[in-house]
């Protein structure tokens, strides 16, 4: 394959940063963009240089991979038509409005022989990719995800719009299933959970503390793992590790009986870095580093969660 036949299906605030890195990707042709909405579509698509279409079956069997970066409820359809048409997907998170259909996506991506990647874009941040190699023993992960109010993304509960990035992250550290779950949270600006609380815990012992708002004064982002030996401090948002390490062999006089190292990294391009594994995925022929089994088991939990917090939200009401 010379060069990837790619498109873009929802150009809104950031289906259009998905239509920039296909662009500026080598092995990438961008063929189209696509939205209902004409004032986005045109925009985007003078800005690239490339066609715009208000209809994605249009594009039906002319594209060979697709980024769905439309509103959640859309992505179930979209991915499954261009999936089923034979092109590798590229679908924001959350993978898709219910677990069953999202266990039709990968069934589909499965049966056609297609990369199904979801969007969990914190899998490529350079803080995240350069703890891995520490992430051993996890025993107590806590994770805190604040931002303000936004319109945009409210079409689902804030567990499922950002809790759900921590919510992926926390179970490819932990690898082990889920034993229980204690969830609370509340609707503030929005008819949906616009704050909410989960403490998970895990077959293999470890504990979760997962906190996410859209109704905060600031952006924060930060997750701490404590392990056997270890504790890592990461800054999401400014890209900063801090592992705290226990000494080897007894500390001398005036040394302190742990090693701190601290990394900090660029910004970089998490989301060029995403869209550049999911070409390469589909070139090499290999599994994506988030598939759609990782997207599901975010919407499973993530689904629980905010389940368990309307549940308390409707005994309150009725107290």
């Amino acid at each position: 394959m010379s060069s990837i036949r790619t498109a873009v299906i929802g150009v809104g605030y950031l289906g259009r940063f998905h239509a920039q890195k296909y662009a500026q990707n080598a092995a990438s042709t961008l063929v189209a963009v696509v939205d209902t909405l004409a004032d986005a579509r045109e925009r985007v698509a003078a800005e690239l240089g490339t066609r715009h279409l208000s209809d994605y079956r249009e594009l039906l069997g002319q594209v060979d991979a697709v980024s769905v970066v439309t509103t959640t409820p859309a992505h179930f359809e979209i991915a499954a038509a261009f999936l089923q048409s034979g092109a590798h997907v590229l679908v924001e998170k959350p993978i898709t409005e219910s677990v069953q259909q999202a266990r039709e996506l990968i069934a589909l991506a499965s049966h056609h022989e297609r990369v199904l990647q979801v969007g969990h874009l914190e899998r490529f941040n350079p803080a995240v990719r350069a703890a891995e190699p520490h992430l051993t023993t996890p025993r107590f992960i806590e994770s805190q995800r604040l931002a303000p109010y936004k319109e945009r993304g409210t079409d689902v509960n804030v567990v499922l719009d950002l809790m759900i990035h921590d919510i992926d992250l926390i179970q490819s550290i932990t690898r082990s299933e889920i034993v229980s779950i204690d969830a609370i949270g509340s609707p503030v600006f929005s008819d949906a959970i616009d704050i909410a609380n989960a403490r998970i815990a895990f077959a293999n012992g470890c504990i979760a503390n997962t906190t996410a708002s859209r109704v905060s004064l600031k952006s924060e982002r930060k997750l701490r793992v404590f392990e056997d030996d270890a504790y890592l401090s990461l800054d999401l948002q400014q890209k900063i590790l801090t592992l705290i390490r226990k000494r080897a062999g007894a500390p001398e006089p005036g040394q302190l009986p742990v090693v701190i190292e601290e990394a900090s990294f660029e910004q970089g391009d998490a989301l060029g870095a995403e869209i550049e594994s999911f070409l390469a995925c589909i070139v090499e022929r290999k599994d994506p580093i988030v598939t759609g089994d990782d997207g599901l088991r975010a919407l499973e939990t993530a689904i629980r969660i905010s389940q368990q917090v309307s549940s308390g939200l409707a005994a309150r009401s009725r107290a």
